[in-house]
């Protein structure tokens, strides 16, 4: 066996007459199971016909049989880690001699796992949460709680929240005919002719105005385009908003006071905060274990992880609307750009595997349930129901997977020397010479 370079190796072997014959009577044999010829009963072919007739059929069988299997023998024997199919660059097999073969193929890389992926340095300052975060979050809150009351009949004022009912009459792409438009009037998401007309309408009036929308307006058959509308003004409300008091934080949930909320509030912001802070960081970490190491990756992995990005980044452009082949894409220089994230991002994950196993690393059972609930919960189906699909489809070992990087990554980071992040510094531009 010879090595070519990095992971791929060459070698030459010879498939043995005895093995040639045994697998040229199993050739035979299948086609005889289904030939059929005149003169002859179905099966009943004598072999020495069918070498005549399909000899061709007979050597492309034989080939394709025999060479896997004494290649199969070899690795196992050579107790090869063969991770690609071997690819038979030359071969010689002429009347009854021994066929002759040599195969490229690529096997698992080698490497030592040093101790120097604990305590590696990363960038990292704790998150904290300040009191005017948690009151903005607080306000949001009482906004959702927000009521809205009907007032006597007046003339609508900036500031009004008011139902609306809207008839298209021209210029809209199709007809529109709502019983009840919801506006607050003076708001910025108003469109300024709905405040300038409204303003001023008392219950039970109409009128026809004409609002033009903008080209980035969000419903696709309105944007751009300029409509007339007939407009009745129905209800005018008033919102009142809840106080922030203890009756408000135990109406939301298992909170006796409103310093509890606030105290939940806090927890569930810094939670999301380290958690954000904790990814950047973990990118970071994981750089800084990929430079430690510089072993050869094989071809095939790296080929796999690059369709692999890319089959998800187009999985992004279709969920977004947009179809990638009709696109003008050059997908030869597409994939070939995916090549250095690729390579890092299989280093990666065979360092951590190699982690996971030194320090005995794996995802139990009651975590794989627990996130096969929180999906069930989030599809709003029952668990067994999700559970046998995601069986179905191969998925249990994947979300196992993710689990266990998860912990590993957790583990590198808990092991890590956390260093303060480096101030960021603005770009400033020289003042342009006169």
């Amino acid at each position: 066996m010879a090595l070519l370079e990095g992971c791929k190796h060459e070698v030459e072997l010879t498939v043995p007459l005895l093995t040639i014959a045994d697998e040229t009577d199993k050739a035979i044999e299948k086609i005889r199971a289904k030939v059929q010829l005149p003169g002859f009963r179905p099966g009943k072919v004598p072999a020495s016909l069918i070498r005549q007739r399909f000899h061709s059929e007979i050597r492309q069988d034989v080939m394709e049989a025999a060479i896997p299997k004494v290649f199969h023998e070899y690795a196992t024997a050579e107790k090869l880690q063969v991770v690609s199919q071997p690819n038979v660059v030359d071969m010689k097999w002429e009347g009854n001699e021994p066929m002759w073969f040599k195969a490229q193929f690529e096997v698992a890389p080698e490497f030592e796992l040093e101790d120097n992926y604990r305590g590696l340095t990363v960038p990292y300052a704790q998150p904290t949460v300040e009191d005017a975060a948690i009151e903005e979050r607080l306000a949001t809150l009482q906004q959702q709680k927000a009521e809205f009351v009907n007032v006597d009949p007046r003339a609508a004022e900036s500031g009004d929240h008011v139902l609306v009912e809207l008839e298209s009459l021209s210029g809209a792409t199709q007809s529109i005919n709502e019983k009840e438009v919801a506006l607050e009037l003076g708001a910025e998401v108003t469109l300024p002719a709905f405040n300038e007309n409204v303003t001023g309408m008392e219950p039970g009036d109409e009128k026809q105005m004409e609002i033009v929308y903008p080209e980035d307006y969000g419903a696709e058959h309105l944007a751009g385009k300029t409509v007339n509308f007939r407009v009745k003004l129905t209800t005018i409300r008033r919102k009142e908003m809840p106080e922030l008091n203890d009756d408000f934080a135990q109406d939301l949930g298992d909170f006796k006071t409103l310093d509890e909320l606030r105290a939940a509030i806090k927890r569930s912001m810094l939670s999301e905060k380290e958690r954000q802070a904790q990814g950047v960081s973990r990118e970071k970490l994981l750089d800084g274990l990929v430079g430690l190491y510089n072993f050869p990756i094989p071809e095939v992995f790296i080929e796999r992880q690059a369709e692999s990005s890319l089959e998800q980044r187009l999985r992004g452009l279709a969920e977004q609307g947009i179809d990638p082949r009709k696109l003008n894409l050059d997908w030869a220089k597409l994939r070939e750009s995916q090549a250095p994230q690729a390579t890092k991002d299989v280093r990666a994950s065979l360092l951590l595997e190699r982690i996971g196993e030194r320090e005995a690393i794996h995802a139990t059972s009651e975590e794989v349930d627990a996130e096969v609930n929180r999906i069930a919960r989030q599809e709003r189906e029952a668990v067994a129901s999700v559970r046998r699909r995601l069986e179905k489809e191969g998925a249990i070992g994947r979300i196992s997977g993710h689990i266990r990087t998860e912990k590993i990554l957790a583990f590198l980071f808990e092991q890590a020397t956390k260093v303060a992040p480096e101030p960021e510094v603005a770009a400033i531009e020289a003042p342009a010479e006169s």
